[in-house]
């Protein structure tokens, strides 16, 4: 049971720190927990040094019946709010719970006051936990950290994707267009725009991937933001060429310019929603870059 207040601690403790910067009242909230379970921890260390001497036997979660594993949390990256939160509960009401079982198979009455204590503590801790929120995480402060929330969201997963969304919608029209009005081969546009596609999409996965570190910038992970930009980057050129597996040429290209219309709009759409740009802004310089270019590989197709 020390080992599991040695566990409570270092989450509380690695919470508060780790939500420092982006979530400074939440932070405060959880180093007031950890202060509190490190007396609960000494509580425990005096009554059994009092009664059974210096020597405290290892003992983990799992030599405890009914204790469940949990993802050690100074593992999850990027350290959500909401998922620090849920951990914290979840181990205060398996302590509890304990502390219940525990008192019921105890005739020693100083434990007996010992568990007792602690169960009420364990009550109150959810409780102080409450009151902290509605002090701490007053409108202003939830205001913030939603705002953080969302900056984090967006630098890490939808900037990259949207960098990758109109590479691959955009720089493969030229190719593609150009490989279709050149042949008026359907199954070598096809082969074409695969080829251009996953090409595109391997090389902004290393170009996304180590352009920045994620340290500085704070926008995570690299290989995970490389692995968004090149699997948004294949899709946004396998989009206008899957097309071109229907084998008469006209028809194919028809569906291909209205796929090439609604990747244009998309994009407009999630540059609008996520990047403070007004829609028919977004659309405009979408939806012009993307008609030069596709102009363009006609134009040289058709040479």
């Amino acid at each position: 049971m020390n080992l599991n207040y040695d566990g409570k601690v270092l989450i509380f403790i690695i919470s508060g720190a780790g939500l420092g910067t982006d979530y400074p009242a939440s932070a405060k909230i959880f180093t007031e927990m950890g202060d509190e379970e490190n007396d609960h921890r000494r509580w425990l260390i005096d009554l059994f040094r009092q009664k059974f001497g210096e020597h405290i036997p290892l003992i983990r979660r799992q030599d405890v019946s009914g204790f469940v594993h949990h993802d050690p949390i100074w593992f999850v990256r990027p350290l959500g709010i909401e998922k620090v939160r849920r951990q914290a509960e979840a181990i205060e009401l398996e302590t509890r719970n304990f502390y219940r079982a525990a008192i019921a198979s105890v005739s020693d009455a100083e434990l007996r006051k010992l568990l007792g204590d602690l169960i009420v503590a364990e009550d109150r801790h959810l409780g102080i936990a409450q009151h902290l929120s509605e002090v701490e995480l007053t409108t202003t402060a939830k205001s913030v950290e939603e705002e953080a929330s969302r900056r984090a969201f967006v630098l890490q997963y939808v900037q990259p994707g949207l960098t990758g969304l109109i590479d691959g919608s955009v720089s493969t029209l030229a190719p593609i267009f150009a490989a279709a009005f050149a042949t008026h081969n359907t199954w070598q546009t096809f082969l074409v725009g695969i080829a251009a596609s996953l090409g595109a999409g391997i090389s902004m996965a290393f170009a996304e991937a180590l352009a920045d570190d994620g340290n500085i910038s704070g926008r995570g992970s690299p290989w995970v933001r490389g692995g968004v930009t090149g699997l948004m980057t294949a899709l946004g050129g396998l989009g206008h060429t899957l097309p071109y597996l229907i084998p008469n040429f006209w028809t194919a290209t028809s569906v291909a310019i209205v796929v090439v219309f609604i990747e244009l709009w998309i994009i407009a759409l999630v540059r609008a929603r996520f990047m403070d740009t007004r829609f028919f802004r977004a659309a405009l310089e979408v939806v012009v870059g993307g008609l030069l270019v596709f102009a363009v590989g006609i134009l040289i197709g058709s040479a």
